[in-house]
């Protein structure tokens, strides 16, 4: 029996690592499924625990794991998802900026070309450096939530594992009886 209930641990860590590699949300929600119904249909018949209802509440951990997983993995994903368009669109002002700056230098005359350049090049240095404080505000605040969701799935983790222990020592005492 603790070969088989490693073997259902194993299981579900290979397939929340897969779910975390994986695109967002389809593809998240498919793994769950797989990992439910081949856990279902490879004991076909058996129980784990050989007690029915110490074995549904395990599933029912497992089902609430799963779920909790994929959910914040979406969370992940979105955060993400969100960083990135600000740090592309931080990055766009920044080139517009530029851009404008040089275009002052190329319609700028002759005598005042030094002076238009020098103006530029501060105003790119300027750009530049909002868009980098941007980028590094939107890293930061994803990385806060991305270490939020890895909490809240480590939570459903050990959550999950007590509810399997509270099933076995359930299932063992009832067969002790």
């Amino acid at each position: 029996m603790n070969k088989l209930l490693a073997t259902l641990i194993a299981g579900l860590f290979a397939t929340s690592v897969y779910a975390q590699t994986t695109a967002p949300a389809a593809t998240t929600t498919t793994t769950t499924d797989t990992t439910m119904s081949s856990g279902a249909s490879g004991m076909a018949g058996t129980t784990a625990t050989g007690n029915a209802d110490a074995d549904q509440k395990i599933n029912k951990a497992d089902e609430k794991e799963a779920k909790e997983v994929a959910k914040q993995d979406d969370k992940i994903n979105k955060a993400t998802e969100k960083a990135n368009e600000k740090k592309a669109k931080a990055q766009h002002k920044a080139e517009k900026k530029v851009a404008k700056a040089n275009e002052k230098v190329a319609n700028a005359d002759a005598d005042d070309k030094a002076k238009a350049s020098a103006k530029a090049e501060e105003k790119a240095a300027d750009a530049n450096y909002d868009a980098q404080k941007t980028m590094i505000k939107a890293d930061e605040k994803a990385q806060k939530k991305i270490v939020d969701a890895n909490a809240d799935k480590a939570k459903a983790h050990a959550k999950a594992n007590e509810k399997r222990a509270e099933a076995v020592a359930e299932a063992h005492k009832d067969a002790a009886k």
